[in-house]
């Protein structure tokens, strides 16, 4: 299968770019630190979208310039933390959220020079957790800095240690933060596909298996009485138990030749769902600590290029198919039966964030759509064009507060809008 040009450029998301499992801290309403929010599955803690703030193009609060690369921000309290590229450093900013002013900046020295794509900034989402910040780099450097003051605790070259591979865009798989490690598809040679380093010194907590890297962001689960961590890679699913890489189960999923896993696993009710284009589909799941039994699939329903569906009682919302070949759509699909509620043709792919009985829908021509959740059709509220730029970077609600980035070779630009409110619990 031969994939243009086009194709290339569209999957440097990630997560990146690109499931229901818990963090190992409770968060406070309204936090984003992560890849697809709290639970890395796409939905807001009591986030609740105002549609009045969509009458007209909801207001910019404030804009901040940044340099290249693709990785989303993450937010907790005040504070956005953003990652991007300038000449020849990585930096990790933390802005405010009220007014996008520089709390603090911290730079790294940036080596990748680009593959196929000629953006040469970083891809993955940073990760906050117990008042640190996670950053993996282009190249496959993985960094741990303070919250609150940007200090840099530790620093470690995960693809020089491991003999890791940038494959097609460099470093893309967001890190893991779970039972004190953060842990990596690094895709390294000699049973070092996964490794987990820990949090406190960065030092390598365990290793295993020959897992080449994916795009693909890992999420938790619970199976059973134990915590697992699910990985999506370049050829196969599998869970391993966090604490020692031991493996709970795995399947194939992905092909050899020109193919992204980018889309991360979501994980609800005892069952996984996996996506991906490129002829490789969908899969849907039974799951236990001893293994999986397919429900259904296959490669009409919901084959998401790079982005991630998101999932509400009994159905699952995304785009299905591929940015550069046909064009990709929205869909409502029954998750149990894989049947197609309703198609909504030439949106695009999209970015979908689920707040209530809202979605809020990003696609890559930088345009933001408010939707009600619902089985039955396609029920957009409002639709306004909110940026020029291209929007591939995945988003982020926090607080009432919509973050999106732009990414345009060398420049890009975050930008802060006031969609909604947050009802926080006393």
């Amino acid at each position: 299968m031969l994939i243009g040009r086009d194709a290339w450029l569209t999957l440097v998301l990630f997560g990146g770019l690109m499931g229901s499992g818990l963090l190992d801290q409770q968060l406070p309403a309204g936090d984003w630190p992560q890849i697809l929010g709290p639970t890395r599955n796409g939905q807001a803690v009591q986030e609740r979208l105002d549609p009045a703030h969509f009458k007209s193009s909801p207001r910019v609060n404030w804009q901040h310039d940044l340099g290249a690369g693709f990785a989303g921000p993450a937010v907790v309290a005040d504070r956005v933390i953003v990652f991007h590229r300038q000449r020849d450093q990585e930096l990790v900013e933390c802005l405010s959220a009220a007014t996008g002013k520089v709390q603090w900046k911290t730079g790294f020295e940036a080596t990748y020079q680009g593959g196929f794509n000629p953006d040469d900034g970083p891809r993955c989402v940073p990760v906050i957790d117990a008042g640190r910040v996670y950053l993996f780099g282009a190249n496959g450097d993985l960094h741990c800095l303070d919250l609150k003051t940007g200090k840099k605790y530790w620093s470690r070259d995960a693809y020089g240690d491991f003999a890791g591979n940038d494959g097609y865009f460099g470093a893309g798989s967001t890190p893991l933060v779970a039972a004190g490690k953060v842990i990596v598809n690094v895709g390294g040679r000699g049973d070092a596909g996964l490794v987990a380093f820990n949090l406190a010194d960065g030092k390598t907590a365990w290793k295993t298996g020959r897992e080449a890297a994916s795009y693909s962001a890992p999420t938790l689960a619970t199976l059973g009485d134990r915590q697992a961590a699910i990985f999506v890679t370049r050829l196969n699913t599998l869970a391993i138990d966090p604490k020692t890489g031991k493996e709970f189960f795995r399947f194939p999923f992905g092909k050899q030749g020109p193919t992204v896993n980018a889309s991360t696993p979501l994980v609800f009710d005892n069952h996984l769902f996996v996506t991906a284009s490129y002829g490789i589909g969908a899969s849907f799941r039974k799951i236990s600590q001893e293994g999986t039994q397919p429900v259904w699939e296959n490669d009409n329903v919901m084959s998401s290029q790079y982005s991630t569906c998101v999932y509400q009682d009994g159905y699952l919302y995304g785009a299905h198919g591929r940015e550069d070949v046909g064009g990709a759509e929205l869909r409502c699909v029954k998750a149990s039966t894989g049947k197609v509620m309703w198609s909504e043709p030439n949106t695009g792919v999209t970015h979908a964030i689920l707040a209530g009985e809202h979605l809020l829908l990003l696609n890559t021509r930088g345009q933001l759509t408010l939707a009600e959740v619902s089985p039955e059709k396609f029920q957009k509220i409002q639709q306004h064009q909110v940026a020029r730029g291209t929007t591939r970077a995945l988003p982020a609600l926090a607080n009432g507060r919509f973050y999106f980035r732009t990414s345009d070779g060398s420049r890009g630009k975050l930008t802060c809008l006031q969609v909604g409110v947050t009802t926080k619990t006393p």
